[in-house]
């Protein structure tokens, strides 16, 4: 029998799911959480065999509740599972040490038979999520590196700040600040502050407007 524990902020994904998994043979429901601070905690009492895992949620995210929780329960097998499949997430949750990734439009037999593996000790990547989990190692590898002080003269810029308020806050010369724009520019391959802050979110240096 295959312990589950469903983790999700919504009450209609956690009822769903725990109706499906109850109409199949060998898995067993023993606790449903809301949060990554209710999952650890369910996890201590019900030691189960799967985590099936929301991204996102309230108070956390998903990635920190599967490392926390891998660290306490390191035999337990934690499933992702989410709408969302952004490169950037998807390498977060392998490097977490989640089993697999699925996608909640993902078929009930696909979801079903990756609960089963996880619960055999495989990895669980569908081969839309696997492609994405490449070519997020691939511009990972690939991208530029700035350097901290790089990152906050960017960030400043962003905010529009001019290279002397930029200083005066940084503590450094103006003509410092020109040097590290410069630089920037020349490692993100592009020729303004615009275009700068612009590859500078999509590397994930800077994080995107809200």
């Amino acid at each position: 029998m295959t312990r589950i524990l469903i983790v999700d902020d919504h009450p209609v994904v956690r009822e769903g799911l725990h109706g499906m998994l109850a109409a199949e043979d060998g898995f067993e429901t023993v606790g449903e959480a809301a949060s990554g601070g209710e999952a650890l905690a369910l996890a201590a009492v019900h030691r189960p065999d799967v985590v099936l895992m929301d991204l996102r949620m309230p108070g956390g995210d998903g990635v920190e509740a599967t490392a926390r929780l891998l660290e306490r329960h390191p035999r337990c097998r934690v499933l992702i599972l989410t709408t969302y499949d952004t490169d950037t997430d998807i390498l977060r949750a392998v490097e977490a040490g989640a089993a697999g990734y699925l996608l909640k439009d993902a078929p009930r037999t696909e979801l079903t038979a990756a609960i089963r593996s996880a619960a055999r000790g495989e990895t669980v990547l569908p081969p839309r999520v696997a492609t994405r989990l490449v070519n997020g190692l691939r511009e990972q590898r690939e991208a530029p590196k700035l350097s901290a002080r790089e990152v906050d003269v960017l960030r400043l810029a962003a905010a529009g700040r001019t290279n002397t308020e930029i200083g005066r806050e940084l503590h450094i010369s103006a003509t410092t600040v020109k040097t590290h724009l410069v630089r920037t520019f020349q490692k993100l391959n592009v020729s303004d502050r615009t275009a700068a802050v612009t590859e500078a979110m999509r590397h994930g240096f800077l994080p995107p407007p809200r």
